[in-house]
């Protein structure tokens, strides 16, 4: 099943200090990426807050980074204050490359998102030679594979542990060396308790991106946790949301406590 993921963005980064510029810049080990594997970054805030989430890709010398395209602008801008006197260059390739999601399926030169999901870059004169299907596929599959997304309303808004990052490393290397917040990553890592995760719902009403999760049994000032990511499928609403952590077996509502009822997805 292949799916046109026109939706977001692509940085090519070049030059003999790339990989050590963003070895410095992201939080997991860039030293580890190979060729035919997608590698997830959280590029973070000195608060340790994720300002974007980035699909890395290395290709030959070069270093290819994924992600939604309403980001593009300030993300690009931001990677490029820290470049200075580097020997690296950062150059917008969003319209060289159709990104094409590839769910259950081999595709030749595809670049391994996880065991089911993986990512192809076409040439866009060849865009006639591929049927697509829908994007809620896609969107879905990212839902059930736990694979979040930052866009421009939830971006600075969550450490890479409520969105389970840190599981497994997947996300976060706590042994590469230091990125932007990595005191405050590390810091929750081997002294504080994660209180917010990652997990997956569903409803039969409409969820937004943004939307807060309500627990009647919370005694935080505080909504209970947000939605990150959100589809409809068929009748249902399918979503991707923080949630605290000793509250996730409980009645979860949208909203308000009287909102529509989320029902908790035990694949996690």
């Amino acid at each position: 099943m292949l799916i046109h993921l026109n939706n977001r963005a692509l940085l090519k980064l070049s030059g003999s200090e790339s990989e050590s510029f963003l070895q410095a810049q992201l939080s997991n080990d860039i030293s580890k990426l190979d060729n035919s594997s997608v590698q997830l970054n959280a590029y973070c805030q000195h608060q340790g807050k994720i300002l974007a989430l980035f699909w890395v890709m290395r290709s030959g010398d070069d270093f290819l980074l994924s992600f939604p395209l309403d980001l593009l602008d300030s993300i690009k801008a931001r990677l490029q204050m820290f470049v200075l006197m580097s020997d690296v260059t950062i150059t917008d390739v969003t319209e060289q490359y159709l990104q094409i999601g590839v769910i259950d399926e081999s595709q030749k030169d595809s670049f391994t998102l996880n065991e089911n999901l993986s990512l192809v870059l076409a040439d866009p004169k060849n865009l006639s030679n591929f049927e697509f299907t829908s994007q809620d596929y896609w969107d879905k599959a990212c839902i059930e594979s736990f694979l979040p997304e930052i866009n421009s309303t939830t971006t600075e808004t969550f450490v890479p542990q409520m969105l389970n990052l840190d599981i497994n490393e997947i996300g976060v290397n706590f042994s590469k060396g230091c990125f932007p917040g990595q005191e405050v990553v590390a810091r929750l890592h081997y002294l504080g308790k994660v209180k917010r995760r990652l997990f997956a719902f569903k409803s039969d009403s409409p969820l937004s991106i943004g939307d807060t999760l309500h627990c009647a049994q919370s005694k935080s000032a505080k909504a209970s946790g947000s939605v990150v990511s959100q589809v409809k499928f068929g009748a249902d609403f399918y979503c991707l949301a923080t949630l605290e952590v000793e509250h996730k077996d409980d009645k979860i509502t949208i909203n308000n406590d009287q909102g529509p009822t989320l029902i908790r997805i035990h694949n996690e």
